[in-house]
C-alpha cells in the first residue's frame, strides 16, 4: 500500500464562516490559515490546493493584545526614494479593516505560486453581511 497523494480535480472545497467578532488577531490569523492550506483534513497534500474557501465577517470588531493597537506598524514602500509608507493598526482598522486579516493571513502562508492561491480564497467583510449565501457556507466557531 503506496501513500496517499492528493490530487487538485479530486479535492472537494467547502465554504467556511468565521465571525471575528472579539477574536484576537493572531490566533483567529492560524485557524484561518490552517483551513486555507487544508492542515484540518486528512487528505492534505503539502503541494496541492486542499483547503477550503473562509469567509470573515465582523473584521472591524477584531481585537489586538497588549499595545499592539498603538505600537504595530504596517509598512509599504514604492520602490523610489523615499516612497515609504506606514499606517498603525488604529489607523488601518478604522481605513480598511479587512486589510488586518488580510495581511495577517498572509504571513502565515507560503510565500509561492500556491500562497497566493489559497489567499484568493480567503474572502474578508469588514461588517456582518456578506455575499456568499448561495454556497451555503458552515459556520465555525473557533
Amino acid at each position: 500500500m503506496g501513500t496517499f497523494q492528493a490530487k487538485k480535480e479530486e479535492v472537494e472545497k467547502k465554504w467556511v464562516l468565521i465571525d471575528a467578532d472579539g477574536k484576537i488577531l493572531g490566533r483567529l490569523a492560524s485557524k484561518i490559515a490552517v483551513i486555507l492550506r487544508g492542515k484540518n483534513k486528512p487528505i492534505y497534500t503539502p503541494y496541492v490546493d486542499t483547503g477550503d474557501f473562509v469567509i470573515v465577517t465582523n473584521a472591524k470588531k477584531v481585537r489586538l493584545t497588549g499595545r499592539k493597537i498603538e505600537d504595530k506598524v504596517y509598512y509599504q514602500h514604492s520602490g523610489y526614494p523615499g516612497g515609504l509608507k506606514s499606517i498603525t493598526a488604529r489607523d488601518l482598522l478604522k481605513k480598511k479593516p479587512e486589510d488586518v486579516i488580510l495581511k495577517a493571513v498572509k504571513g502565515m502562508l507560503p510565500k509561492n505560486r500556491l500562497g497566493r492561491e489559497m489567499l484568493k480564497k480567503l474572502k474578508v467583510y469588514p461588517g456582518g453581511t456578506h455575499p456568499h449565501q448561495s454556497q451555503a457556507p458552515e459556520t465555525i466557531d473557533l
